[in-house]
């Protein structure tokens, strides 16, 4: 099932409630994939942001997500400029993950800049796949075209962690909106895993993304991704990541944690 199917297949099962079926084409070892279980969370919580556009996503990943699954998105607020809503996905086991979501209307300020430089890459056109012809890849991936172009793949013993994908949804007719987005954030394996010489299993916890801008654009799909760990220790990881466009605008800043059992 493709992106722009399963998000449409969602039913209304309440008031702001909705109810998914994940297939097995989207599942990341034994849970949905983080990017999708946010997205799903977000299309709940949409209809109560009052055409305001979303700023933030505060994710919590709390247990597996699999099959049947319930969105259900409460108001917690609403003011004359924004609207901060949480969300409750329940599955098969219980409670599977928590997230807020902050929408703010558009206000003209005398503050406009981005100090986001996009790294020097090559085109997606002149980057090579990210996994190649590899059988050994989650499930989830088939559903995107990822190229690597700048750092090291996983478990190549690399020295650091500093990692760059292109990236884009194989549904062609997937809009380039916050949703969409959303969802493709996350794609990448954390970026500490380059640094591994074996496999590992890793587990997503926590994850936070800011959007940047109103107006979500980019050619043929596109968006190119950095994610920088900054520290590993204990068994957690931390890193940092940034999304841009193909016109080198960013689109979304976020940070992320992730249990690493290695």
């Amino acid at each position: 099932m493709d992106f722009t199917t399963l998000m449409r297949s969602g039913k209304q099962t309440g008031d702001h409630a909705m109810s998914f079926h994940v297939p097995e084409t989207w599942m990341q070892g034994r849970t949905t994939y983080g990017g999708l279980t946010a997205a799903l969370c977000l299309q709940a919580a949409m209809p109560t942001s009052g055409g305001r556009q979303i700023r933030s996503a505060q994710v919590a990943f709390v247990g597996p997500v699999s099959g049947d699954v319930e969105c259900t998105a409460t108001l917690l607020r609403e003011g004359k400029n924004t609207v901060f809503t949480s969300v409750r996905m329940m599955g098969e086991a219980g409670v599977a993950a928590e997230a807020i979501f902050a929408f703010g209307a558009h206000r003209e300020s005398s503050l406009n800049f981005a100090n986001l430089p996009a790294p020097e890459v090559t085109s997606p056109d002149e980057t090579a796949s990210f996994f190649g012809e590899s059988p050994r890849r989650p499930a989830f991936t088939r559903n995107f075209n990822m190229r690597l172009a700048n750092g090291s793949p996983p478990m190549s013993g690399a020295p650091d962690a500093d990692m760059s994908l292109w990236m884009r949804h194989k549904d062609g007719s997937v809009p380039p909106d916050a949703v969409s987005v959303l969802a493709l954030a996350d794609a990448p394996p954390p970026a500490a895993m380059s640094m591994l010489t074996g496999q590992a299993r890793i587990s997503s916890m926590t994850w936070m993304a800011e959007f940047l801008t109103d107006d979500i654009q980019t050619n043929e799909g596109w968006f190119l991704a950095q994610h920088i760990a900054d520290t590993s220790k204990d068994g957690y990881n931390s890193q940092a990541m940034t999304l841009w466009n193909t016109s080198g605008q960013p689109v979304m800043i976020g940070r992320q944690t992730i249990a690493v059992f290695a």
